[in-house]
């Protein structure tokens, strides 16, 4: 690892700066770089976890898979993430209880899941960090929960579609089974509800393409349906 591999470390990881001299060269001795490309799995369900991901660039999407096929999306993973679900595998000594898979060009470090039982074990920088995003993530799995059991879905797919919109030109490119799978629904209820809105003329569809109209509108049925 060189200097410069030590430097992106330390703009993109908060608990780099927190660790002794000691620490940090095991973690430079220990950790590797790889490069991952899009729709390439990180992990699938049922895998035994050997290293945990510190990601540099890129997003990962986590997901489960119901019996029916339905996908819902857990979390993503950007910039300065971890995967949460790999850390408590390695330490729980389970499997991988989901599916991660690239969306974009990745870039990360991996560590050992050896090395981080041990440092977890012995260094309290490590165990607050590994908490920290414990509790990030636990945080958004009960919300999805909650959106999943207790809001509309029509409230959910305008939630969605005004968090994610780009603001300068007002579009989304995605199609209407991606934003079924990052709900947990499938893509004919998202569909019937986006026609819905066209007909409404608070958006317009084409392929791939959703261009938004009215979003006070979109608003106030993202805010009907809250909890």
């Amino acid at each position: 690892m060189n200097k410069a591999i030590a430097q992106t470390i330390a703009s993109t990881f908060h608990f780099w700066e927190n660790l002794d001299s000691e620490a940090k060269t095991n973690f430079l001795n220990k950790c590797q770089q790889i490069s991952l490309s899009p729709s390439q799995f990180v992990c699938l369900e049922g895998d035994i976890c050997h290293h945990l991901p510190l990601i540099i660039s890129g997003n990962v999407r986590v997901y489960k898979i119901g019996e029916s096929g339905r996908e819902i999306t857990l979390y993503h993973l950007e910039k300065g993430d971890s995967c949460i679900m790999t850390a408590s595998c390695i330490i729980s000594q389970k499997v991988f209880p989901a599916f991660a898979i690239a969306e974009t060009e990745i870039e990360a470090l991996i560590i050992p899941a050896n090395s981080l039982k041990k440092w977890v074990r012995h260094n309290t920088i490590w165990q607050e960090y590994i908490f920290g995003i414990l509790s990030q993530r636990l945080a958004n799995v009960i919300e999805i929960i909650e959106e999943v059991a207790f809001r509309r879905m029509d409230s959910r797919i305008a939630s969605y579609l005004l968090h994610n919109v780009n603001s300068k030109i007002q579009t989304l490119q995605i199609t209407h089974e991606a934003i079924a799978q990052e709900l947990g629904s499938s893509r004919e209820v998202v569909s019937r509800i986006l026609k819905t809105f066209e007909r409404q003329k608070l958006l317009s569809l084409s392929r791939g393409k959703i261009e938004l109209y009215n979003w006070e509108k979109l608003e106030k049925i993202a805010q009907l349906g809250k909890y």
